[in-house]
Parts: C-alpha cells; sequence; structure tokens
C-alpha cells in the first residue's frame, strides 16, 4: 500500500474542530445608560454570552419581546412606567419559559421574595458587582435560582417555620400592590396620580391605602405618607442612587 495515500486518509477521517456553541443572548433592561453600557461591556467579555439588546423601559422590553425571545432578561426593579413585579409578570405572560434575573439597587430582604414568587429566577443586587453578576447570569442560564447565600438562608428559615430575630418587616406584611401603592405615596404621589399609573380607580387605591394602614399600625394618612417618605429616602441614602 502506497503510504502516502494511507496517510491522506487518516487525516481526512480526523473529525474538524466542532464549532463553540452559540452565546447565550440576554435582553438587558435598566433606565440608566451608564449602568447599561457598563454591563453590555462586561458580559460581552465572557466568551458564552451576548447582549442582544439593551433598553430603558419595561415597555420597550415587552415591544422586542413580541418579536424575539432572548434566553435571558436581566432587569432593573424600578423603572418608569412600571413596577418590577408587574413587568416580571408582563414578561412571562408573553414568554412562560423565559429565565428572568433582577439586578436592583434595593434591598434584597424586601425584594428578592417578591421577584421570585412573581416568576422572576433570581435577584442580585447591584453591589455585589460585575464578577458575582456573571456567576448569577450562568447559574439562572443553567436551570437554577440565584440569590445570595445570606438571602438563601433566610429564605429556607422562613420555609421551616424560623425567620431570624430582627428579619421581619412590617413593610414585608403588605401584599404586592400595597407595597407598590406605599412606594408611589412615598414618592409624593397623590391618589390620582397612583391611579392613573397603576391603571386602577382612585377608590382602589383608597382600598389598598386602608389596608397598608392596618398592616403597618398607621392611625391616618398622613401618618401614613410621613411613614412612606421617610422609607423611600432611606432606601435611596442606602443605595447611593435615585
Amino acid at each position: 500500500m502506497n503510504p502516502r495515500k494511507k496517510s491522506a486518509r487518516t487525516a481526512a477521517s480526523k473529525p474538524a474542530n466542532p464549532a463553540p456553541p452559540p452565546r447565550k443572548r440576554i435582553l438587558l433592561v435598566d433606565d440608566h445608560p451608564m449602568m447599561r453600557a457598563g454591563m453590555v461591556q462586561l458580559i460581552n467579555k465572557q466568551g458564552d454570552l451576548e447582549v442582544c439588546c439593551e433598553v430603558g423601559s419595561p415597555a420597550e422590553s415587552l415591544a422586542l419581546l413580541a418579536e424575539d425571545v432572548p434566553d435571558l432578561v436581566v432587569t432593573d426593579m424600578t423603572m418608569p412606567g412600571r413596577s418590577g413585579v408587574d413587568f416580571i409578570k408582563d414578561v412571562l405572560a408573553l414568554a412562560p419559559s423565559l429565565r428572568i434575573l433582577v439586578l436592583s439597587m434595593h434591598d434584597e430582604n424586601l425584594y428578592a421574595e417578591r421577584v421570585l414568587h412573581a416568576g422572576a429566577r433570581g435577584y442580585i443586587m447591584k453591589e455585589a458587582g460585575g464578577a458575582q453578576l456573571i456567576v448569577a447570569i450562568r447559574r439562572v442560564l443553567s436551570g437554577e435560582v440565584y440569590v445570595s447565600e445570606r438571602m438563601s438562608a433566610q429564605i429556607l428559615n422562613a420555609l421551616g417555620g424560623h425567620r431570624p430575630r430582627g428579619s421581619h418587616s412590617p413593610i414585608k406584611t403588605l401584599s404586592d400592590r400595597e407595597f407598590e401603592v406605599f412606594q408611589l405615596f412615598g414618592q409624593g404621589k397623590s391618589t390620582r396620580d397612583i391611579a392613573g399609573q397603576l391603571h386602577i380607580s382612585p377608590k382602589t387605591v383608597d382600598v389598598h391605602r386602608a389596608g397598608i394602614k392596618g398592616k403597618l399600625g398607621l392611625k391616618d394618612v398622613n401618618a401614613l405618607v410621613r411613614y412612606a417618605v421617610r422609607w423611600v429616602e432611606s432606601q435611596s441614602a442606602g443605595s447611593g442612587e435615585k
């Protein structure tokens, strides 16, 4: 046998290097352009991830999702026009299997359980840093749920009927809608403003306001507004952002 022919057949039988798997496509939703720019740069450096689109509002993202569904949505919690919890529900109504990771400046103690109940697959605070964000993204894409170790322990304790001392805030007793109304009162919104923003009637706002007062042990509307304003200000001061 001609050795050259044998060598040629051997070389031809070797499989070609397989193409790398396609990058996972991520939609970013955040109303801060500089924050989005930083996340785009961070994510696109990863060999297995890419930002397919970035938008500044829930409305823009829902319009995109009606045309094309990515592998993951990474979204802020508070943006103009729609609450984070309602936005999560809107997204899952369009694409029930879409994975959502919330990236927020807000304290996970008050928000993480709410977004998980709404259907998100993870919650990470912006202060966690870029490296941990990539960990969270990959974990959610793999089908797991991501929260911090501290939050994970707290959720497991709650499921077992044990909450750490001092971890319970009366604000946690508010329903998602009550919590949303509470925040809007804290931002100085009137009953009519809140009704318009949430697309509900002023009477429904009044019902939620009464429920909030009862759960927080507040005597009247003025006390509720003062409490809500102080709470919103404390959240802004703690985050260093708006």
